[in-house]
């Protein structure tokens, strides 16, 4: 399926680019592990072409042409791009899936904020629970309920790590803080991104951001049990080894400003351990009811893509060219000024 050398290549780069990922994914089967590498290769390699590019916008739709080769049989001559073509064939990959992820990228490169929890649902909906689908897909799981757990897991790793990058996120000029829950305790945007130095409101916000995230990683056990029996252990891990971040983040007095929570190899190795003994507890325990809990109103579009026998609810690539369109627009827009700034100077 996938050519070794370009898997070689794949697992090299998760290997350095998400220790977290590669931990978690040796728990994993050798026929889930390769697939589930080679994905996370290429959602790693989006997420860099624009974190790490001057012209995002220009990133973002460079992304939606590989994307495009992609499902059209013909990727580019990369690694993780012919890898990611032969996921797509072997398993009838949703489109609308990476699609979700590739618009949240361009939110990112939009610079949008999010007023509301919700609308930093919806975000995290896109660039880690349509990850947590993929990885769904990838073991021929396409119960709806199983889904929704796992977007669930997806929203609550990527609360995770706003709550551990916030201070990071504010030297660099990003915002992923609620607009609202800022304004709550007294906070301006503004004064956060101009001053990033730790608050005791600060402290507060990353609480409130990591107890949503507790609670949905408490629902998202639900769902292991209707992975495949030698799935769980390694989703259990991802699980586990995620949650501790946010407990470092704890132990470090809420601050993500002067503090950087990270895990170490023992604690890894602990959370592994757990996570085998989760994965053998579901063979004796009986499926607990939060597997049929509704999938979040920010996630619902992604089980149903995802879902089998699902009914379709409209075109996912109608809104993702509408975002895209609002990129281009952009990105227009800032090149005529730094060209009427140009002339002015002359």
């Amino acid at each position: 399926m996938i050519d070794p050398k370009d898997m070689a290549h794949c697992a090299e780069a998760i290997r350095h680019g998400s220790r977290s990922f590669h931990a978690a994914s040796k728990l994993l089967p050798r026929r889930l592990r390769d697939p589930a590498l080679a994905l996370y290769a290429f959602c790693r390699l989006a997420d860099d072409a624009v974190d790490l590019q001057l012209a995002k916008a220009e990133a973002v739709l460079r992304l939606h042409e590989r994307l495009d080769k992609a499902y059209a049989g013909r990727p580019e001559n990369a690694p993780a791009d012919r890898a990611f073509a032969a996921i797509i064939e072997a398993f009838d990959m949703p489109r609308a899936l990476p699609e979700a992820l590739l618009e949240g990228l361009a939110w990112d490169a939009m610079e949008r904020r999010y007023q509301t929890l919700s609308e930093l649902r919806a975000y995290s909906a896109r660039v880690a629970s349509a990850v947590g689908a993929m990885m769904c897909v990838l073991m021929r799981v396409r119960d709806a309920d199983a889904l929704a757990r796992a977007c669930d897991l997806g929203v609550a790793m990527q609360l995770t790590n706003i709550a551990r990058d916030v201070g990071e996120d504010a030297r660099e000029g990003r915002l992923y803080l609620p607009v609202e829950w800022l304004e709550e305790v007294g906070l301006a945007p503004e004064d956060l991104l101009s001053d990033a130095r730790m608050r005791p409101e600060l402290a507060v916000l990353s609480r409130r951001l990591l107890r949503e995230a507790e609670g949905l990683y408490a629902r998202s056990e639900a769902g292991v049990a209707a992975l495949p029996l030698d799935c769980r252990p390694g989703i259990f891990a991802a699980r586990f080894i995620y949650a501790g971040i946010g407990a470092e983040v704890r132990r470090n007095g809420y601050d993500a400003v002067n503090h950087r929570a990270r895990t170490n190899g023992a604690q890894k190795l602990g959370w592994v351990m757990l996570a085998g003994l989760r994965a053998g507890g579901t063979l004796v325990m009986p499926r607990s009811p939060v597997i049929h809990a509704r999938a979040l109103p920010e996630t619902q579009f992604l089980v149903d893509a995802a879902a089998e026998a699902a009914p379709r609810v409209g075109d996912w690539s109608d809104q993702l060219y509408g975002t895209l369109a609002g990129l281009k627009a952009r990105d227009r827009a800032q090149k005529a000024s730094l060209m009427q700034g140009v002339r002015v100077a002359r």
